[in-house]
C-alpha cells in the first residue's frame, strides 16, 4: 500500500502546486494528467500486471532464475510499447482539440503532456522492478525509494513551478525528474542487493524467447486494468462538453486525482493477495489462496469504512489544498460524498481483481471490465450528467453503478472458481516459462 500511494502521489503533488497558479492552469495540468493516465501509465501498469502471475508463480515454484527472466522480457515490451505512447502524448493538444475540449485548457494541456514525455519511460522500468520486488515479498526497498522520491518531489516541484517560473510546465518536467530517480534507485537495489542474488542471475537472451507468451497474458492484463482507468478519466474528458467547462473540469479532475490517490491503498492489498495467491498456487497450495483472499476481503473492508468515513467528515477542507477559489472547493465537497462510496465498492472489486490476476484469469476479467464500465457505466454517466442535467454529480454517479456491476460480476467468477483446476493451470503455465534445457 506504501509503495503504490508513494509512487502515485507525485502526480497529486505536481497538481497541488499548479493548482494555486489559477484556474485555467489548474484544470489543464488535470486533463493533461488524465489524458497521460488513459493512453500511457494505465496500459503500462496494466501490462506490468502479467508479472504478478508469471513471478509469483514461479517464486511460489521455486524457479528462482526465472523471475530475473520474466523481468527483463517485460521491461523490454513495456519500452517498446512506450515509444508509440510518447508520440501520442507529443500530440495530446491535438486530439484534445480534436475530441471538442476547450481551446484554452487543450493547449495548455497539451504542453502540459510533451514535457512528461520522459516520464514514461521511466514509468515502465520503476513499475516492472516493483512487481519484480513485490512478487518475492521484498517491498521495502521500493516503499524506502518511493518515500525519499515523494519527499524530494517537493522541493523539485518548489524549484520548476515557483522558483524558476516555469508555471505548469515545470510540474510536468518535475513528474519525468522524479519518476527517473524512483526507476534509478530500484535498478541499482535490484543489480547490487543480496537478497535479488538468487532471482537476478544478470542479462540473458532468454528473455526475448517467450516474449509471445508474456503478450497473452500482459495484453489481457492490460485491458482488464484499462478499460476501468479509462472510464473514470473519460469523466473528466466529459466533463469539458459540460457547461462552465473550466468549473467543471477543475473540479471532477480533483475528485478523480483524489480517488486515483485514495484507491492506492486497496490497489497495495489487491497487489498483494495477487502475489500470494499466485504463491500459493505456484506451490499447489490451494487452501492457503482461499485463505489468502478471505484475509485480503476483510482487510480492505474495514479500510473502505474508515477511509470514506473520513472523506465525508473532511471534505469541506480538502479543496483548499489545490485551490482558494470557493466556488471549487464547495462544489468538490458535493463530489467528495459520491466519491466516498465509490471507493467501498471500488476496494471490493480490487480485492477480486488481484485474486483473478494471482490466477492468470485476465481475460475473463477484461470482458467483465468492458461489460461493466462500457456497457453500463458510461452510459449511464453520459445519461444523468447530460440529458437529465445533473452535470459533474451525473457522471459520478454513472462510474459507481459500473464500479457495483464490476464487483458483483467478479465476485461471482470468484465464488465459481475451481482452486484444484487452478493449481493445475498455475503447474502448467510454469512448465512452459522455464527453457528446456533447464527441464532436461
Amino acid at each position: 500500500m506504501t509503495v503504490n500511494v508513494l509512487i502515485n502521489c507525485l502526480q497529486m503533488i505536481s497538481v497541488m502546486f499548479v493548482g494555486h497558479l489559477g484556474q485555467l492552469p489548474l484544470a489543464s495540468a488535470s486533463m493533461a494528467t488524465s489524458f497521460a493516465a488513459v493512453t500511457g501509465f494505465s496500459l503500462l501498469n496494466g501490462m506490468c500486471s502479467a508479472l504478478e502471475t508469471f513471478c509469483g508463480q514461479s517464486y511460489g515454484a521455486k524457479q528462482y532464475h526465472m523471475l530475473g527472466i520474466h523481468l527483463q522480457r517485460a521491461m523490454v515490451v513495456l519500452l517498446l510499447v512506450s515509444l508509440p505512447l510518447a508520440a501520442v502524448w507529443f500530440n495530446a493538444g491535438d486530439i484534445l482539440r480534436f475530441l471538442g475540449q476547450d481551446f484554452e485548457i487543450a493547449t495548455e494541456a497539451g504542453h502540459y503532456a510533451r514535457c512528461m514525455v520522459p516520464s514514461i519511460f521511466a514509468y515502465a522500468i520503476l513499475q516492472c522492478h516493483v512487481r519484480f520486488l513485490q512478487t518475492q515479498n521484498n517491498v521495502l526497498p521500493a516503499a524506502a525509494a518511493a518515500a525519499a522520491t515523494a519527499v524530494l518531489h517537493c522541493f523539485v516541484c518548489w524549484a520548476l513551478v515557483v522558483r524558476s517560473g516555469l508555471g505548469n510546465r515545470g510540474a510536468a518536467l518535475a513528474n519525468a525528474v522524479s519518476y527517473w530517480i524512483n526507476a534509478a534507485a530500484m535498478v541499482v537495489y535490484v543489480r547490487v542487493s543480496p537478497s535479488c542474488r538468487k532471482t537476478w542471475t544478470g542479462f540473458s537472451g532468454e528473455a526475448f524467447c517467450g516474449i509471445v507468451n508474456f503478450l497473452k497474458l500482459s495484453i489481457p492484463s492490460a485491458l482488464m486494468h484499462s478499460l476501468e482507468i479509462w472510464s473514470f478519466e473519460m469523466v473528466v474528458l466529459l466533463s469539458g462538453l459540460l457547461p462552465n467547462p473550466k468549473l467543471e473540469t477543475s473540479v471532477l479532475s480533483i475528485s478523480l486525482n483524489t480517488c486515483s490517490m485514495i484507491y492506492t491503498i486497496p490497489l497495495g492489498i489487491s497487489g498483494a493477495v495477487s502475489t500470494r495467491v499466485s504463491n500459493e498456487l505456484g506451490a499447489m497450495r490451494a487452501k492457503a489462496a482461499i485463505l489468502a483472499g478471505r484475509v485480503a476481503m476483510g482487510t480492505v473492508t474495514i479500510e473502505g469504512a474508515i477511509v470514506a468515513t473520513i472523506i465525508i467528515l473532511d471534505r469541506r477542507l480538502w479543496g483548499y489544498f489545490y485551490t482558494t477559489d470557493e466556488t471549487v472547493v464547495g462544489y468538490l465537497a458535493q463530489i467528495l460524498i459520491l466519491l466516498a462510496v465509490v471507493h467501498i465498492f471500488d476496494g471490493i472489486q480490487s480485492i477480486f481483481s488481484g485474486i483473478t490476476r494471482g490466477c492468470g484469469r485476465q481475460k475473463i476479467g477484461a470482458f467483465i471490465n468492458l461489460g461493466a464500465y462500457y456497457v453500463v457505466g458510461i452510459p449511464m454517466a453520459i445519461f444523468l450528467a447530460f440529458f437529465q442535467g445533473i452535470g459533474g454529480k451525473g457522471l459520478w454517479m454513472g462510474i459507481m453503478m459500473g464500479v457495483f456491476i464490476q464487483s458483483l460480476l467478479l465476485g461471482i467468477l470468484i465464488l465459481c472458481t475451481n482452486w484444484d483446476n487452478e493449481v493445475k493451470k498455475a503447474g502448467d503455465r510454469i512448465s512452459r516459462s522455464v527453457p528446456e534445457y533447464v527441464l532436461e
